[in-house]
């Protein structure tokens, strides 16, 4: 058997999510109720063992980036020492809402942690109280700082645009983001909330990011490869911007990721309503070799693409949280 993680339409999967947690500590409205959701109970979550030989059986068949998510990653007790264990293995970096990374961006790169991702969907932080229904917008700018101080570069902010929310925003945050070194990433909607109420006509989708943007900068086409973002260098560069076209401008063909959540379940696509189940397996006394096995089978059935276009497209009954970003 070749030693890859293959599908049928000869892509390898060569980057996998790993979901530590699916606890968060914001309650953003299009991720989440107020009152949170049902979380897995501790026996479910796998063990710091059971994530680090997965990731050594997916690393043996070709994986070579890890990104850790949530859920909130950063509620992770014991993170830093699973990041030192990971960290030889590939190239490793995480998407946090940066609540807690004036904390630990040292401590994670010295580790090994080489990247990170935060979320931030507004400069106001009134209206980031609105939208995550905490009062910790000068948190988050304080962790991005850290971060950048830590050496986790190139930090990356993540905006998902939502109509009347907060639209008037997207060159605000990008110039913020130019001024302070940090690589923006714009994120259409998608339909992953708990109470299935995602609005196609709520959306920003990325053309009109890009219009909004182009008014006032001039944007280069860059290298893309297998990102998820189309990227484009600002004013003739180096500052880059990227715009993540899940909805409108989707990606699939090219699609090189796999996602293992935080109760051990593979699955080859965000939007997937089908799960490997690699926990109960292992659990069972599987060896490297079987869980390989399983691995490779569950990339084998990947479908071609996500499907929200189609008109018999249905939401993952999981959410965004549960998943892993």
């Amino acid at each position: 058997m070749t030693a890859a993680l293959l599908d049928t339409f000869g892509r390898a999967a060569t980057d996998l999510r790993v979901s530590l947690t699916d606890k968060c500590n914001l309650r953003c409205t299009y991720c989440m109720p107020a009152e949170g959701l049902p979380w897995l109970p501790a026996p479910e979550l796998l063990t710091d063992d059971e994530i680090v030989r997965l990731v050594e059986v997916a690393v043996s068949l070709g994986v070579r980036t890890v990104r850790l998510t949530g859920g909130e990653p950063l509620v992770r007790p014991g993170l830093t020492g699973l990041v030192a264990r990971l960290a030889p293995l590939v190239e490793l970096s995480l998407t946090t809402n940066g609540l807690g990374l004036t904390r630990l961006a040292q401590p994670l790169a010295a580790a090994g942690l080489r990247r990170v991702n935060v979320s931030l969907d507004t400069l106001r932080p009134q209206r980031f109280l609105d939208l995550t229904r905490r009062d910790r917008w000068s948190e988050v700018v304080e962790g991005l700082a850290a971060a950048v101080a830590a050496g986790l570069a190139p930090v990356k902010v993540n905006t998902v645009l939502m109509r009347g929310v907060n639209d008037d925003e997207a060159l605000e945050l990008l110039d913020w983001c130019l001024e302070r070194g940090y690589e923006l990433r714009f994120i259409e909607q998608m339909p992953l909330d708990p109470q299935h109420s995602w609005d196609r006509a709520v959306m920003v989708t990325a053309e009109e990011i890009l219009e909004q943007l182009s008014a006032h900068h001039t944007l280069t086409p860059a290298e893309r490869g297998h990102a998820p973002a189309e990227v484009w260098l600002v004013d003739g560069g180096p500052a880059r911007v990227g715009v993540v076209g899940s909805v409108t401008r989707p990606f699939c063909g090219s699609c090189d990721r796999i996602r293992l959540t935080a109760d051990g379940q593979l699955r080859t696509c965000l939007f997937a309503r089908e799960e490997s189940d690699l926990r109960s397996a292992l659990r069972a006394g599987a060896t490297d070799a079987e869980l390989a096995v399983r691995m490779q089978a569950a990339v084998r059935g990947k479908k071609a693409g996500h499907g929200i276009n189609d008109p018999d497209f249905l939401q993952p009954s999981r959410p965004m949280s549960a998943i892993g970003g």
